[in-house]
C-alpha cells in the first residue's frame, strides 16, 4: 500500500496557509509559521493588534487613502504576519534562531529585516510583490529564499 504524503514543504505551507484565514486585514490575507526540526514554533497572521478594533470594523486606512501595495507600511493599522509570528515567540519565550519561515507572501523589507535578525535561515513562500531591496538583503545575509509552486 502506498500513501501520497505530502512532502514537508507542501505540509508546513498547508497549515501556512490555514493561519492565512484567520487574517483581519481586508486587502490581503498572510499567513506564516516559523519551523525548527520539523516541529512548528509559532504561528502568525496579518491584523490588528490584539484587543484592538480590526479593520473590517473601522476602514483600511490604506484603502482609504489609496497608498500602492507595497509602500508606505507604517500606514496600515495591522502588522504584517512575518511581524506576529516572531512577536508571537518572543511572547512565549521560544528561541526561532535558526529557524525556517514559510508565508504566503514573499517578506517586505522592514520583515526582511526582522527575519535576518531573528536569525531564520530558510524562507518558504508562495507569491508576494517584488520588493528589490528585500531580495537584495536576504540574499547578502546568506538566508535562502524559495518560492514554492504548490
Amino acid at each position: 500500500m502506498s500513501l501520497n504524503r505530502p512532502s514537508w514543504q507542501e505540509y508546513f505551507m498547508a497549515i501556512t496557509r490555514l493561519v492565512a484565514k484567520r487574517s483581519t486585514c481586508i486587502r490581503r490575507s498572510v499567513g506564516a509559521v516559523l519551523v525548527k526540526e520539523k516541529r512548528i514554533l509559532a504561528t502568525g497572521y496579518n491584523g490588528a493588534p490584539a484587543g484592538l478594533k480590526h479593520c473590517e470594523e473601522v476602514g483600511c486606512l490604506r484603502e482609504n487613502s489609496s497608498i500602492p501595495s507595497g509602500t508606505r507600511h507604517e500606514l496600515c493599522r495591522g502588522l504584517h504576519a512575518e511581524q506576529n509570528v516572531i512577536i508571537q515567540a518572543a511572547y512565549h519565550g521560544i528561541s526561532i534562531n535558526g529557524a525556517v519561515l514559510f508565508c504566503t507572501n514573499k517578506p517586505c523589507a522592514i520583515c526582511s529585516k526582522m527575519l535576518i535578525n531573528a536569525g531564520i535561515k530558510e524562507i518558504y513562500f508562495l507569491d508576494g510583490y517584488e520588493d528589490a531591496l528585500s531580495d537584495q538583503m536576504l540574499a547578502e545575509a546568506g538566508v535562502n529564499l524559495k518560492r514554492l509552486e504548490i
